[in-house]
């Protein structure tokens, strides 16, 4: 894409929690930030990723171009890379997937969007797939409030686009999607776990009076782990199929989203008091 392009992508990106309009709306994209192997500069580029559990994966299609994109070069010379993904910013370890797990995963890749496939028949190199396993980082910037709408959203938005994507696989569900479901599924169960174990515990100190607030959102979070035991139950069995996943994403949908809603009312405003009192 042409720079200035890129420059338009990412400053969107960056101010609107990585939303983007355009030909890239409601498409999952990342920001890559590689070390420029000849000049030593960071060079920052957007990409369409696909999920993959605890990884993000990443394809150098280049469109089909007959030399591989800058940021793979990038990378090869030094694997240390950062990645933007709306709501975290992260350190990541960039590996380049070979032999067979590459041709499994671009296989994946191209069942989920045939475009792929036309970009590697235009060229003669093999397109490369790179994963990106974050090595930890910082939570995400502005108020403690302001990170937990951004997390809340970047679900959201995820089960839109999962529910789309299954909305049009027709009646199989594909190895990607699957991938899709229960990656979902295990940052769900993540953030709640965090939430549980860390936020609840810390405003129940402060805010005694929020504990049937708490108790109500603890209760809710264990009908939602219900919700994606069942969700990972169907994903996973043999005899599954869009439709059949469709209903629980719905029915997940449903109560998550009004967990997600109750969740930043009773919260939220708490939450920019105590930021308020703290830099008082």
């Amino acid at each position: 894409m042409p720079e200035d392009f890129n420059q338009q992508i990412i400053k969107e990106f960056r101010a609107n929690g990585g939303r983007v309009g355009g030909p890239f709306e409601g498409a999952r994209l990342l920001l890559l930030t590689t070390i420029g192997a000849r000049t030593g500069a960071r060079r920052t580029t957007p990409l369409g990723y696909l999920p993959d559990g605890e990884r993000k994966l990443v394809i150098a299609s280049a469109a089909g171009a007959s030399t591989h994109p800058a940021w793979y070069h990038n990378l090869l010379a030094d694997p240390h890379v950062t990645v933007e993904d709306g709501v975290f910013t992260y350190q990541a370890e960039a590996t380049v997937v070979r032999g067979e797990e590459r041709d499994r995963l671009f296989a994946r890749a191209v069942e989920a969007d045939p475009g792929w496939a036309d970009y590697q028949a235009r060229t003669s190199r093999i397109i490369p797939v790179v994963a990106l396993t974050a090595g930890g980082g910082p939570p995400p910037a502005g108020s403690p409030a302001e990170a937990l709408k951004l997390i809340h959203d970047a679900f959201r938005r995820e089960l839109v686009l999962i529910r789309k994507e299954l909305a049009e696989s027709g009646p199989g569900l594909g190895t990607q999607l699957r991938v899709n479901c229960l990656t979902l599924c295990q940052g769900l169960h993540h953030h709640h776990t965090i939430e549980d174990g860390g936020m609840f515990p810390f405003l129940e100190t402060r805010h005694p009076e929020l504990a049937p607030t708490l108790a109500r959102l603890r209760s809710e979070h264990v009908v939602v782990e219900r919700l994606l035991t069942r969700l990972r139950s169907v994903v996973s069995g043999d005899g599954s199929d869009a439709d059949m996943v469709l209903a629980e994403v719905d029915r997940l949908t449903a109560d998550l989203e009004a967990h997600l809603d109750y969740e930043e009312q009773q919260l939220i405003p708490i939450l920019n008091t105590m930021a308020e009192g703290a830099s008082s």
